[in-house]
């Protein structure tokens, strides 16, 4: 199962307030097109076959396929330098041995 860091569960924690969410809003993992990646977007709620993890304040849901694609992953968040010369937070998927301390979600 998709495994979360502390640092993505307080960066969806955050996204999630700012959007105002309902208490059962999270964020969505989609991988229609595996080829093309996984696609990341707040939801109000979940699709009806979505796999749904809460844990630690938060929510995420899980598309079928990206269920499956993420099961021994982790979502962390790794600051990236921008063209401007800044850091920016982003989201990443890692291997779970190479993987920060995580919540349980």
């Amino acid at each position: 199962m998709l495994a979360i860091t502390e640092n993505a569960a307080e960066a969806i924690k955050t996204l999630s307030t700012d959007a105002e969410l309902p208490d059962d809003g999270g964020l969505r993992i989609s991988a229609t097109d595996p080829a093309q990646g996984l696609e990341l977007a707040l939801a109000q709620e979940a699709d009806a076959q979505d796999t749904v993890l809460r844990g630690e304040g938060i929510t995420v849901f899980l598309e079928p396929a990206a269920a499956e694609l993420l099961d021994d992953k982790v979502l962390d968040v790794q600051p990236v330098a921008t063209e401007q010369g800044e850091q920016e937070l982003r989201f990443a998927i890692v291997e779970q041995p190479e993987a920060p301390d995580t919540v349980q979600a």
